[in-house]
């Protein structure tokens, strides 16, 4: 079975995730987000008011980060998080329009204004809105996966 996070440690994939954000989107994760360490930079993207996730490069990829904001969103903890095949979280009549979508952000490094429906764990499903989804890559280039950020949501 695959490790559930390509990088060590959280603090260095939250770097990768801030990093690759920028450098794909032409803005900071965090706005006020420049300058800090590694250290702070992993707590406040942890603590942030919007949700962050991520997932692996694999064919069948498995989410390797999820922030405070996505776990209470979703349902699902750390540990449960960590381990579950992204494509779970996505409603199953919307599975093939997600796969699209992650294509077309694997072909240009990003997109922005994605909107989806996904389920929680308790089954309650919603729909995302003003999505961006990007590549993440590690400071040689390597890609680890992708992500996805958003702070809007309505229950369906």
């Amino acid at each position: 079975m695959q490790a559930p996070c390509l990088l060590p440690t959280v603090i260095a994939h939250s770097a990768a995730l801030a990093h690759s954000f920028a450098h794909l989107v032409g803005r900071p994760l965090l706005p006020a987000g420049t300058g800090l360490d590694a250290a702070a930079l992993a707590a406040r993207l942890y603590h942030a008011p919007f949700v962050l996730l991520a997932h692996t490069a694999a064919a069948d990829p498995v989410f390797c980060y999820a922030n405070r904001a996505a776990q209470t969103l979703f349902g699902y903890g750390w540990q449960e998080f960590t381990t579950l095949p992204s494509r779970l979280s996505a409603a199953p009549t919307s599975r093939q329009e997600r796969e699209t979508l992650l294509r077309q952000a694997r072909e240009n490094g990003f997109i922005d204004n994605y909107a989806g429906v996904r389920i929680a764990k308790d089954g309650r499903r919603f729909r995302i809105e003003n999505v961006i989804l990007w590549n993440v890559f590690d400071t040689a280039g390597a890609s680890l996966g992708q992500a996805a950020v958003f702070d809007r949501w309505t229950p369906l």
